[in-house]
């Protein structure tokens, strides 16, 4: 594979240049509320480029991106993809043009040997410095170097005039060239144009600016260098094709995909689905699940046109799924990790993509529902909204929806549509892009370093005050009453990581308290939140850190039994489990796993018994400080979407468990005391969640339990052993008199029905009979109408019952009616208002339920109204 060897070089080449190689993030990226998903290799390097202290001053990776910009364009042009692979090197304060300029020619010339004569290059146009670099010391001839303005070569894009406010800087971008019979093939054609003949390779931003409100650009004082280079636009270089499609990194997928359709022609539509599949296996891979929300709302989306697109192609059978095994074959060299998740990644796409095809076979019902609100004049606005409506919650496509509405007469405005998703087009961007500051870390300085956490093994630690922050300023000090945040040079506070919340306790100097109701963390400094109760503190202050022994306890008891959990969960239901997510708290856990099907009783006692069983064996913990190639080698699981850096710490519980967890645990399972589960179920397709706690609230949980199953057993009168069996003859009892009940009711309603029908009230020409009658269900009130139809015709029969908060309502339209126009599922909709519910049915019978039975009256007498305004 190409692209492993040119990400391999690039990752060596710099590391040669004392580089420190950082791992790829998550496309999820975590404590970055300014983007939806990780959009380039800069991202996770955010703090340093503000001068934080990570011990490195250069880095370089191979970061996986996902972007949404040009999703409509992917496919259709060469180089547009939603997941990418942006190989980047960083400086922070470290090398600067020269070096950056000088090393990007040199891997591109020299460690890859493309020919200098096909590269060009562009620098902003104010840029001196980066123009006279490669004139002078690259000796690119000037008229390959070209000069371009704030859209091109500034980041970010246009920054000087609208912001957003942070670090920005000129570009340098290098281009290749196709030659002279690529593209417009005019004689003036150079980078700046879009004809396809140049394709950017590598973009070099140097971050030496700090934008200030109004647009002011001052110098940074530590200059930063930010590059990015697309894998896949580069292995299309290497490998002579200029189209990233036909490159080894896309063409198993492509021929997977042309080996199943019927149209092989639509290469456009092939690509877009490659494109889409890595995308999607990526997004699942790092713990974005498809769903109506933020990042899996893209997730299904992809899906969805993916889907579409494949229907296009003659394909109507779930098919996207089997191209998992062909990524996870492309990707193995750099994730192997991936092939670990293949069966559940395909298998969540699979349910996605049968629940898809089940909404398109099913569209025409659907359609019926969800137009059916539409007057009977029309309303070609409406039906464009909901025509959007349809396409964005459910994924129909507006074609499918537009021949429906032509089959059945009905008018949209196509203007209405595209309004709408024009809206939602805007509200997605707005949620993507940046929001803010590109940097926002308000109240920090950039020299404070690493607080050191001794809270491991220590309750309490002497900690000095290296910064007191009161309403995201910098203060000098606090007094009682006041609420602020503290960073100290030492703490033994747990910080809110990995699903455990954070610490809560106080700090103290004297008779002086800070009381601690929340610890986070900002890169790997620990920040203290809470109130001055008494006294007063500042800067510099010599200080006492207490953490809450029994609430941290109580967290470490659910912690460690998160990991008994997995252990127990892998060995009754399979090792295909794999944790998804937790929260820990002092009071209980939930823990999220990948598992498809359902969990039945059996299954959930055994879990519980092979936990607890763990706790009684009262195994010891051990916890290690590992290299993350050792750690892995020990097949020490870890949680997926989570980041590792170069050293991790392992947690294991004798020959149960070994994880990969930054979190506090107890020495020994028996400290846990009792484990219990309280409930569990699905949270989305593929994964499941359980919530369960452990000691005293475990305890309690099952003396309440204990309690309610006495007094169960007092008002039956029986035993705890014979309960079951006496609730069970109760039960059976209650079903045969409500039988013998609605038996009796039954009776006297078809003994009525003459009457009822007599009472008819003639509303131009059409008979309305509208009756409340006490203390009947749904169905009864259902049989009620047929009776009646039975009885009479050109009739509308509106019928309703209620109790202190419950009102039924059904109304029933004789064929005869129903062939005139009226329909019973829009005149419910309207009545349903007035007894605080909603409803709906068929042409010939309708049925709601509300929480106001006052109003069944007024039901009647809209239906009427109706009725009398209805023209034929």
């Amino acid at each position: 594979m190409q692209a492993d060897i040119l990400r391999k070089k690039f990752l060596d080449f710099f590391k040669a240049k004392k580089h420190k190689i950082i791992e790829s993030d998550s496309l999820a990226p975590k404590d970055d509320p300014t983007v939806l998903f990780t959009p380039a290799g800069m991202n996770q390097f955010k703090k340093e480029f503000l001068g934080f202290d990570s011990g490195f001053k250069r880095a370089a990776t191979s970061q996986r991106c996902l972007r949404t910009d040009d999703l409509e364009k992917v496919g259709k042009t060469i180089g547009h993809h939603t997941f990418f692979e942006m190989l980047g090197n960083f400086s922070f304060g470290d090398y600067f043009k020269e070096e950056a300029i000088g090393w990007a020619w040199e891997f591109l010339t020299k460690e890859l040997k493309i020919d200098e004569s096909k590269l060009w290059v562009s620098v902003y146009k104010d840029d001196d410095e980066a123009y006279r670099i490669w004139r002078d010391s690259i000796k690119i001839p000037v008229n390959k170097i070209i000069k371009l303005g704030d859209k091109d070569n500034f980041w970010p894009q246009e920054a000087k005039e609208k912001g957003p406010n942070g670090p920005c800087g000129p570009c340098s971008e290098i281009f290749y060239d196709f030659g002279s019979n690529v593209g417009c093939k005019k004689t003036t054609c150079d980078p700046s144009c879009s004809c396809g003949r140049f394709v950017e390779v590598w973009n070099l931003v140097f971050t030496q600016f700090n934008r200030k409100e109004s647009g002011l650009l001052e110098p940074l004082p530590n200059k930063n260098i930010d590059t990015g280079m697309g894998l896949e636009r580069l292995t299309a270089v290497i490998e002579g094709v200029q189209n990233n499609f036909e490159t080894d990194l896309f063409k198993p997928l492509t021929k997977e995909i042309a080996a199943h359709v019927e149209n092989k022609n639509r290469k456009d539509l092939i690509y877009a689905i490659s494109d889409h599949i890595r995308a999607v296996t990526f997004s699942i891979y790092d713990g974005i699940l498809p769903s109506n929300e933020s990042r899996g709302y893209v997730v299904r989306k992809m899906i969805r046109k993916s889907l579409l697109h494949l229907r296009s192609l003659g394909q109507k059978e779930p098919f996207l799924y089997k191209l998992v095994p062909v990524v996870v074959q492309i990707m193995k060299e750099p994730y192997p990790d991936l092939a670990k998740r293949k069966e559940n990644i395909a298998d969540i796409i699979l349910s996605e993509e049968k629940n898809f095809i089940n909404t398109l076979n099913s569209s025409s019902t659907l359609f019926k529902e969800k137009f059916s609100v539409l007057p009977k004049e029309g309303n070609p606005e409406l039906a464009g909204k909901i025509s959007f409506v349809l396409h964005d919650t459910y994924g129909i496509p507006f074609e499918l929806t537009k021949d429906w509405l032509e089959k059945h007469k009905i008018q949209v405005s196509v203007e209405s549509f595209n309004k709408e998703l024009e809206g939602q087009k805007t509200r997605s961007k707005s949620q993507s892009s940046m929001k803010g500051d590109v940097f926002d870390l308000k109240g920090l300085d950039s020299d404070i370093k690493e607080t050191k956490f001794v809270g491991y093994k220590e309750y309490s630690t002497k900690a000095k005050i290296l910064r007191i922050i009161k309403n995201n300023t910098q203060v000098k000090a606090i007094s009682s009453g006041e609420e602020a945040q503290i960073i100290l040079d030492t703490t033994s506070f747990y910080a809110e990581s990995g699903g455990q919340i954070g610490d809560t306790g106080l700090i103290i100097k004297g008779k002086n308290i800070f009381e601690v109701t929340d610890t986070q963390k900002s890169g790997k400094v620990v920040i203290h939140i809470g109130k001055v109760k008494s006294g007063s503190f500042k800067k510099s202050d010599s200080i006492t850190a207490d953490v809450d022994i029994e609430r941290r306890l109580s967290i470490a008891r659910n912690h460690t039994a998160t990991h008994l959990l997995q252990a127990a969960l892998r060995k009754v239901l399979g090792t295909h489990v794999q944790q998804q997510g937790s929260l820990v708290d002092n009071i209980k856990f939930r823990f999220d796993f990948t598992h498809f099907k359902n969990i039945n009783n059996d299954e959930l006692s055994r879990i519980e018994e092979v936990v607890n069983g763990y706790v009684l064996s009262n195994l010891s913990l051990e916890t290690k400080q590992l290299l993350l190639k050792e750690a892995k080698k020990t097949g020490a699981l870890a949680f997926f979407g989570e980041k590792y850096e170069g050293k991790v710490r392992v947690v294991s519980v004798d020959k149960v468990s070994k994880e990969f967890c930054g979190g506090t645990h107890l020495n020994a399972t028996g400290q846990i005391g009792l484990f219990k589960i309280i409930s569990e179920g699905s949270i989305a397709s593929g994964i499941r969640r359980i919530e369960a706690t452990t000691g005293i609230n475990a305890y309690r949980i099952i003396k309440n339990e204990e309690s309610y199953l006495k007094d169960i057993c007092s008002s039956l009168n029986t035993s705890v052993e014979s309960a079951a069996v006496e609730t069970q003859k109760k039960v059976d009892k209650i079903k045969e008199l409500e039988k013998q009940i609605n038996s009796q009711k039954m009776d006297n309603l078809k003994s009525s029905i003459d009457s009822l029908a007599n009472e008819a009230e003639d509303l131009n020409g059409v008979k309305v009979i509208t009756k409340i009658i006490d203390n009947l269900d749904m169905n009864l009130l259902r049989k009620n109408v047929d009776l009646i139809k039975e009885k009479t015709n050109n009739s509308i029969i509106v019928l309703g019952s209620g109790s202190s908060d419950k009102a039924f309502l059904v109304i029933g339209v004789t064929p005869d009616l129903c062939e005139k126009g009226f329909d019973a599922s829009i005149f419910i909709k309207e009545a349903a208002k007035e007894i605080g519910g909603n409803g709906g049915g068929r042409k010939d019978f309708a049925q709601a339920g509300g929480n106001n039975p006052a109003g069944l009256q007024l039901v009647f007498e809209k239906i009427k109204t109706l009725v009398k305004e209805y023209k034929k």
